[in-house]
């Protein structure tokens, strides 16, 4: 069947930026989601296929979800984002960087990125390259080359991407520093790239392990979606994928995040010119009953310019450079998070100050109706944008299968939006954003070295 995504998405964003409410009414009855076309297949050895054919345009996303993440690792952290980078080192038949080299030569692009609950690999090509991007994902998955000099190149790439995105990086460390803090058990505490000491010491058989364990059919979702035919896809995933042996059983951690019952603090230092603040606080995971509602908050406390924290931090008493946040889900945990970037002259005191005053306002004032209204729109809105491209919408059927197990139908999502009230807002966040249940990060200078006296002992003066 043929889907215009083009025209759904400019029908939907019309509506969505403030039709009239009886052309909303009509409009919303006439929208149809292209993800109610998804056809899902499981192999015999377990492996999900959805499939979604768009002839609009002659391009293909191809997605392979993993349900590997950083939450999955026990001995060394960081083993399952090694493996983002292994997977690119070649196979049996292909050498190293071949895979990328054969779809870049086809115009065709390609990448990878792994979070705590997933490891994700795409393509998006021309509809002729799609019948390779498949041979070459099963060609890595059933003979990737893991041995000792792959493991030790990817190594020191990694090292060198810690050392630039978090060591090197006053808002790498904020962060690691807030997960660390706020989660003192669960996987979710330790950073997706890994603790430097494991990534130094990680063995050959502890990769070979991991992959064998998670990289199986089994663990496994295609998301395919573009201009194809669906049988002839099938028949070629079966063919490729159809032989990989899967699991018995694909292990998970089963450590329960503890109770809360204090304010966390941590400081950190580092070299820098505007200190940070950040903190956060514990939240329930994807699908909960009070997702939505905490969507809607953090619109309203951190959803751009016009934000409660923007306003308060930036604009008005000019203490902020910047101010923001988000509620982020995750499969068995979420974090509601909020950052600060502190402007010369100001203390990041007077910043934190100012933060927790907006939240505590909201517990006690409530929000306007209007501040909600608004607020579903920007979700709604955002939403829509899962249908523009044949990526996105990859994406999002990808998502919703490995974290929910089935695809959440778009008007059940905005429904759900949409029903959220100024009471869900003041009630999520008195429940969630208490004091003693926060963790809060301080990103500062470090104190000046003491002065040495003419005997090179500190001078006590």
């Amino acid at each position: 069947m043929q889907i215009r995504h083009g025209l759904i998405f400019a029908a939907l964003s019309l509506w969505l930026a403030g039709a009239p409410a009886a052309f909303a009414v009509d409009a919303s009855l006439a929208l149809r989601d292209p993800a109610s076309d998804v056809r899902i297949t499981t192999l015999d050895n377990g492996l999900t296929v959805l499939t979604l054919e768009d002839h609009a345009t002659p391009v293909a996303s191809f997605q392979m979800w993993v349900k590997a993440g950083s939450g999955d690792e026990t001995r060394y952290t960081g083993i399952a984002h090694l493996f983002e980078h292994m997977m690119f080192r070649g196979s049996k038949h292909l050498g190293p960087e071949e895979h990328a080299r054969l779809v870049n030569a086809r115009g065709g692009r390609l990448n990878a990125f792994t979070s705590r609950d997933v490891t994700v690999y795409f393509e998006d090509v021309t509809s002729e390259s799609l019948p390779l991007v498949i041979d070459l994902e099963a060609e890595r998955l059933a003979h990737l080359r893991i041995d000792q000099e792959n493991l030790d190149t990817e190594r020191e790439v990694v090292l060198e991407e810690r050392r630039l995105r978090t060591e090197d990086s006053a808002n790498g460390r904020a962060f690691e520093a807030l997960t660390a803090g706020a989660w003192i058990a669960h996987p979710y505490r330790w950073p997706v790239i890994g603790w430097k000491s494991d990534i130094e010491a990680v063995t050959l058989d502890a990769c070979r392990h991991f992959f064998a364990t998670y990289y199986a059919p089994n663990n496994i979702v295609l998301a395919i979606v573009g201009d194809f035919d669906t049988g002839e896809v099938l028949a070629r995933v079966e063919r490729r994928f159809g032989r990989l042996p899967p699991v018995s059983q694909v292990p998970r951690s089963p450590t329960v995040e503890p109770e809360q019952r204090g304010e966390r603090r941590s400081t950190v230092h580092f070299d820098l010119r505007s200190p940070i603040l950040m903190a956060g606080w514990h939240a329930p995971p994807s699908g909960h009953a009070d997702a939505e509602a905490l969507d809607v908050a953090s619109q309203i406390l951190s959803g751009g310019r016009s934000s409660r924290l923007y306003r308060a931090l930036v604009y008005e008493s000019q203490k902020a450079l910047f101010a923001e946040g988000a509620y982020w889900e995750l499969k068995t945990a979420g974090l509601f998070y909020a950052r600060a970037g502190v402007r010369p002259g100001a203390s990041i005191d007077e910043v934190e100050a100012l933060l927790f005053a907006e939240i505590d306002r909201i517990q006690r004032e409530g929000v306007r109706p209007e501040e909600v209204a608004k607020a579903a729109t920007q979700l709604e809105v955002s939403l829509v944008t899962g249908l523009g491209t044949a990526h996105a919408l990859a994406s999002r059927i990808g998502r919703e299968m490995v974290t929910f197990g089935r695809i959440r139908p778009l008007d059940e999502r905005i429904a759900a939006i949409r029903a959220v009230t100024v009471d869900d807002v003041q009630r999520v966040v008195r429940t969630y954003l208490t004091p003693e249940g926060r963790s809060v990060v301080h990103v500062v200078p470090p104190p000046p070295e003491p002065e040495l006296g003419a005997d090179g002992q500190e001078d006590p003066s």
